[in-house]
């Protein structure tokens, strides 16, 4: 598995995330169609898969990530809540954030960062 962490690449729509609903500070766009992965390149990124795990993760740049397939949850420090991600969802989790990621279901994702 490539550590996605070790790729700084730009996000290729900055706006993108505007369109999205947005909790505790990780903007989701669910369900987005294939004129939107075409819109932003997203099959052109870099791709990162992980088994059913759960551990803690720190953003050193903002990641803006779109599931293929699997389910996550999300625990942002601090906060006893979640978000939850899942196959065919775009999601920008903003730089600075420690969380603890769950990984529920094996996932398969495409990501960029923007430093």
């Amino acid at each position: 598995m490539e550590d996605p962490h070790r790729q700084a690449d730009s996000f290729a729509s900055p706006d993108a995330a505007s369109a999205g609903e947005c909790s505790l500070g990780i903007v989701v766009e669910r369900s987005i169609g294939e004129s939107r992965i075409a819109q932003l390149g997203i099959r052109s990124w870099p791709k990162w898969g992980c088994p059913p795990s759960k551990f803690p993760w720190t953003y050193e740049a903002s990641e803006t990530c779109y599931l293929v397939k699997g389910k996550v949850k999300i625990y942002p420090e601090g906060s006893s809540e979640c978000v939850e991600i899942s196959a065919g969802d775009l999601a920008v989790l903003p730089k600075g954030m420690c969380c603890t990621w769950e990984v529920l279901i094996a996932v398969d994702k495409y990501y960029k960062f923007d430093h």
